[in-house]
C-alpha cells in the first residue's frame, strides 16, 4: 500500500506516556512511509480541569501546564521545532523516568534542558508560567489548540489525537513502539480504518503500562 505524502498531525501532551509511545511509533513510520508529520500541542490539564479526579492526579495536572504552555508557544512561533522539543522533553520525562512530577513549575528544569537541546531560545521557558487571559499569557493559545484537537474527535477522549489525511481519532493507544516495517503496516491499517466514514472505535482492556524503551 502506498501512502505517498500522507499528512499526519499528532496532538500531544508531553507528560502523557500514551502520547509518547504513539509519537515514537510515528517517528518510526517516518522512516518507512512517505509522510508529512506535524506535532501540535493539546493539554491533559485542560482536559481534566472540570473532572472529579484524585488529589494526587490533580497535582500532576498542575505540573503538566508548564510543558504544554511551552509547546504552545513554540508551535505558534517555530512549529518546525516542536518535534525536536517534544523528543527532548519526552525522552527525559518517559525514557529517563523523570515524569510523574507534581505542582506548579515541576518540569522547569527539564524544559530548560529540552529548549537548549532543541536549539530554541531559553526565553520560551517563561511560557511555562504564563497562565491567565492577559495579552502576554499563552494559556488562551494552548486552549485554542486543545479545542482544535477535540473538535476533530469529540470530548470523550484523551491524548494523543492523531489526524491522518484529514480524519482524526483518539489513539492509536499502544503500549510498545512498533519498529521498522511493523510500524508501517500498523500505519497502513490506521489510514484504512480512519478513512472509512463510519469507523468510530476499536478497543480492548489494557493489561500493561506503556513503555517506549
Amino acid at each position: 500500500m502506498s501512502n505517498a505524502n500522507t499528512p499526519v498531525t499528532l496532538y500531544f501532551d508531553a507528560t502523557c506516556p500514551f502520547a509518547w509511545v504513539t509519537s515514537r511509533w510515528i517517528k518510526e513510520v517516518e522512516a518507512v512511509r512517505d509522510v508529512d508529520v506535524t506535532f501540535a500541542p493539546m493539554s491533559l490539564a485542560v482536559l481534566n480541569e472540570d473532572k472529579d479526579i484524585p488529589a494526587d492526579y490533580a497535582s500532576k495536572m498542575t505540573a503538566a501546564w508548564g510543558p504544554a504552555l511551552v509547546a504552545a508557544a513554540v508551535y505558534t512561533r517555530e512549529p518546525e521545532k516542536v518535534d525536536a522539543l517534544y523528543t527532548a522533553l519526552g525522552t527525559r520525562i518517559h525514557d529517563q523516568g523523570q515524569g510523574g512530577r507534581v505542582g506548579d513549575g515541576a518540569y522547569d528544569d527539564l524544559i530548560a534542558e529540552a529548549l537548549d537541546e532543541a536549539g530554541l531560545s531559553a526565553d520560551y521557558a517563561a511560557a511555562a508560567h504564563s497562565r491567565g487571559d492577559d495579552a502576554e499569557a499563552w494559556e488562551p493559545t494552548l486552549r485554542s489548540y486543545h479545542a482544535t484537537a477535540l473538535a476533530k474527535v469529540g470530548d470523550d477522549v484523551g491524548t494523543p489525537v492523531v489526524e491522518l489525511e484529514g480524519r482524526a481519532f483518539f489513539g492509536p493507544v499502544l503500549t510498545r513502539v512498533p519498529r521498522g516495517e511493523d510500524a508501517g503496516k500498523i500505519f497502513d491499517a490506521a489510514v484504512t480504518l480512519g478513512g472509512y466514514d463510519h469507523f468510530y472505535e476499536l478497543k480492548k482492556t489494557r493489561s500493561e503500562d506503556p513503555s517506549a524503551v
